[in-house]
């Protein structure tokens, strides 16, 4: 009877955990419990130190224990977003007769400085090179896995690889893109911070902030998007993300196309490939991608000696041959970069000359250079024992694990942090006197030594490096590393048959 079992329930409760599961000491004990999970979560992404979860390259670490056998290319990664850092600081804080300086070669206007001599100027005016090897290694590392299937022959293991790469793509990219813009939008919404940037930042309401971040996102991140400028008014550093999309898609195409080709056919496929977007029409930035497509063919080839014999006649010289890829990728990556038309290029000494071997196709006489410089770094790199031991190091691989997040925040930081440390150690801006009074010359510093690397230019990044480096972790853990789980996830979830290459 119902009245007979409501009573022996309120003589003798029941033990089981379903019944202490409902009673509020286990009820207050488990959201205690979740809470505290949600903390120790919230204080592990706030960390200012590596975690040892893993990482975007799933390298686990900073500095793992075995690392693995293209390493190398993570650190050269992790250095090349550096030098973006780098030399986006260097513009931002000098005048611009200097800015000139640095993006041109030595003795140009009658001025030699240390900051612009060949090599030198690399570390001071980087950040192209720097876009142009990440391109390198982006079409390397996309088609690392494809490449060895189509090697064993794995036709419909390579359309399920081919089929998730591009699945996940544009979410990889756009995952921490769309992210850390909404972010920085909110911020300087909410606190009203006045940013130095082209666009259109400062809105009446939010609502009217939120639209615009979209209007802009949504056309910014559309791979056949050709009628608007690829400049972010919430991160103009990020025009290099539709580009790597549009790269990504020419590696896995090609690929694709290219799979049943026998070796040498599709040796020079890409070779041509090469050749097509680098002197036939102005994709300097699909050269760039092929380019490292066929680098990692040519070195899976190697490692099972089954390269053509046409590379045979030159191993007595190999050392030779990639120490001179070295010196040429460290004088091209120097290349002046003030202006893009080739007759600018050669009123700076030393490539008056070099100027000639542009093409007509190429419209921004830089990338040329550049193309070079990066696939002969990129190609030399694991054959100079000194140098790929360089990029395997802990402080390279650490930049390694945080290069993408790196290259998303060091822009707004600088914009907003960076601009008021610059502004109150002195460096004259008609903007800062104009909108940042309070902070000019709040504590100015001399300008003594050589030009980029001043006193008053040097000594901000005692703050300015590690809080750009501390936003990259936490962006890391937050939105770098999801974007790769949560495709992989997704396209698990959504995938239900097996893959096959059409006949």
């Amino acid at each position: 009877m119902p009245g007979d079992l409501e009573g022996s329930m309120l003589i003798e409760p029941k033990r089981d955990g379903a019944a202490l599961l409902g009673s509020p000491a286990v009820d207050s004990w488990s959201a205690a419990s979740w809470l505290a999970m949600q903390l120790a979560a919230l204080l592990r992404l706030l960390s200012p130190w590596p975690t040892k979860s893993g990482g975007a390259s799933g390298s686990g670490s900073s500095h793992p224990d075995k690392l693995r056998p293209t390493a190398y290319l993570d650190g050269l990664r992790g250095f090349a977003a550096f030098l973006v850092y780098w030399h986006h600081h260097e513009l931002w804080a000098h005048v611009p007769l200097q800015v000139t300086a640095l993006e041109s070669s030595y003795g140009y206007g009658g001025y030699h400085y240390f900051a612009a001599l060949p090599v030198v100027r690399i570390f001071f005016h980087g950040g192209h090179f720097a876009v142009a090897t990440f391109f390198v290694i982006s079409g390397y590392v996309l088609s690392a896995k494809p490449v060895s299937l189509i090697h064993a022959g794995e036709q419909s293991k390579l359309a399920d690889n081919l089929g998730s790469a591009l699945f996940r793509r544009w979410m990889r990219l756009y995952i921490p893109v769309l992210s850390t813009t909404f972010l920085f939008m909110t911020l300087v919404y909410t606190f009203g911070i006045w940013v130095d940037v082209p666009g259109k930042l400062e809105q009446n309401s939010y609502f009217a902030a939120v639209w615009n971040w979209y209007c802009e996102l949504k056309n910014f991140s559309f791979v056949f998007n050709t009628g608007s400028v690829p400049w972010l008014s919430y991160n103009f550093h990020l025009w290099s993300i539709p580009v790597e999309f549009k790269g990504s898609i020419v590696i896995y195409t090609t690929l694709l196309a290219l799979a049943r080709c026998g070796r040498n056919a599709r040796l020079w496929c890409e070779a041509g490939l090469v050749f097509y977007f680098l002197y036939i029409v102005d994709g300097w930035f699909a050269a760039l991608f092929t380019a490292g497509m066929l680098l990692n063919d040519l070195d899976q080839l190697a490692a099972k000696n089954e390269l053509p014999d046409f590379f045979t006649q030159f191993r007595p010289h190999k050392d030779t041959i990639f120490y001179a890829m070295l010196t040429i990728a460290a004088y091209f990556g120097g290349c002046p970069a003030h202006h893009s038309e080739v007759e600018e290029l050669r009123k700076n000494p030393g490539w008056y000359l070099l100027s000639f071997l542009k093409p007509q196709a190429v419209l921004d006489a830089k990338w040329f250079f550049l193309f070079w410089a990066a696939v002969f770094l990129v190609a030399c790199t694991p054959r100079i024992p000194w140098l790929k031991r360089f990029f395997e190091s802990r402080f390279c691989q650490y930049l390694g694990r945080v290069s993408f997040s790196l290259y998303l925040v060091h822009g707004p930081v600088l914009w907003t942090l960076g601009d008021r440390i610059y502004a109150a150690v002195g460096w004259p801006k008609d903007s800062r006197l104009k909108n940042l009074p309070q902070w000019v010359d709040l504590f100015p510093l001399p300008k003594t030594g050589p030009l980029g690397l001043e006193v008053a230019f040097l000594l901000p990044h005692i703050i300015l490096l590690p809080v750009t480096f501390y936003v990259a972790e936490v962006v890391t853990r937050a939105f770098d590393e999801p974007s790769v789980r949560f495709p992989q996830w997704l396209y698990k979830t959504a995938t239900t048959r097996p893959a096959k290459l059409p006949a």
